[in-house]
């Protein structure tokens, strides 16, 4: 009896190489995670610090955790999450503490009570080790998807690049408001970036080593970086609707940014030359005074009553401020000239 021919499947082990699928040979190799390392992108920063400053954010502080990681693991590059939690009053450190626990690259500071987001980015400034910096909101609207496009701009030269909102995914006023208040700073400082106030902002190290954020001046760095002579671009960057809680956004708000963006306007252009300021204004005001007495005067020469004109106390009043305006100026400059210090100028390049 002769003896049946052995099955395909018996006769011999797979080569190596090959998996068996359905009774067919099939080429198995290790090509997926050579595409998933070929995907990584490079940059030329070493290491770059994400700072987050959060108040009340308790619901999407874990999903942005794990949104970061996602994003960052498609860069080849080392990172830290620094957050600040702004004195908040619900979990939120609870949920920050959980995160650290299980990942060093997050680490944390919490402030006792509420101090601002001037206050949170300038903690997580000083706290920041990487050569480049990036600053995003933690409300989830910021996407970490594009911290690369930021990195990359940065990598092109400039020292600063902010993103923009091109698509906001907000109520109506508050869009409005913001395009109103963007047009302002715009016009005003001269520099042409359409959202100044944009959490999602990409620095290079020496930028925020070098600018001062108090207040509510946060949303005025790209005016404080340009004035240290730093480069400014933007970017459009992807902005998604608020998924918990609600914004921050205040109708107060909306007029302190405009107190603030002239206390920005002298401190950039005039606090070196304080003279300049006042003293124009003094000057500018002396002088309508001497204008209007002048004209007062030659009316008392040709023999008209004065006796019911009250543009002569005008006069005087304008002569008045004049001189206490100029002489603060002279009294600032000397101030300024005693307080002088080398460390004041921002040093690019030297041999």
């Amino acid at each position: 009896m002769e003896e049946k021919e052995l099955r395909p499947e018996t006769q011999k082990q797979p080569a190596l190489g090959y998996k068996r699928y359905n009774n067919r040979r099939k080429r198995y190799h290790h090509k997926p995670n050579q595409q998933l390392q070929s995907e990584r992108v490079k940059s030329s920063f070493k290491k770059i610090s994400i700072v987050i400053p959060l108040y009340n954010e308790e619901e999407s502080i874990i999903p942005l955790s794990h949104e970061l990681r996602k994003a960052l693991s498609r860069i080849n590059i080392n990172y830290e999450v620094i957050l600040i939690d702004d004195g908040s009053t619900d979990s939120s450190l609870q949920k920050l503490k959980e995160i650290t626990k299980t990942d060093n690259r997050f680490r944390y500071v919490s402030f006792r009570k509420n101090y601002g987001k001037s206050a949170a980015l300038q903690i997580g400034f000083k706290s920041a080790t990487g050569d480049a910096v990036v600053t995003m909101d933690a409300d989830l609207q910021d996407d970490p998807g594009e911290i690369h496009s930021l990195l990359k701009k940065l990598e092109d030269g400039y020292d600063l690049c902010s993103g923009w909102k091109k698509k906001r995914q907000d109520p109506f006023i508050k869009k409005m408001s913001s395009k109103f208040f963007n047009f302002v700073t715009r016009v005003i400082s001269g520099i042409k970036i359409h959202d100044f106030n944009c959490g999602l902002k990409a620095y290079r190290k020496e930028v925020v080593e070098n600018v001062k954020v108090y207040g509510e001046l946060h949303r005025y760095i790209p005016v404080l970086a340009k004035w240290q002579g730093y480069t400014i671009t933007e970017v459009p960057v992807m902005h998604h609707p608020r998924r918990y809680g609600k914004t921050k956004f205040g109708i107060s708000r909306f007029f302190k940014g405009f107190i603030d963006l002239i206390t920005v306007i002298f401190v950039t252009r005039y606090i070196k030359r304080p003279m300049h300021f006042f003293g124009f204004l003094g000057a500018v005001a002396f002088f309508i005074g001497i204008i209007i007495l002048g004209y007062l005067t030659l009316l008392w020469i040709q023999g008209h009553s004065l006796s019911n004109r009250p543009m002569i106390f005008l006069g005087m009043l304008l002569i008045i401020v004049g001189v206490q305006l100029f002489a603060v100026g002279l009294l600032g400059e000397v101030i300024v000239h005693n307080a002088m210090d080398d460390r004041e100028y921002v040093i690019k390049d030297k041999s």
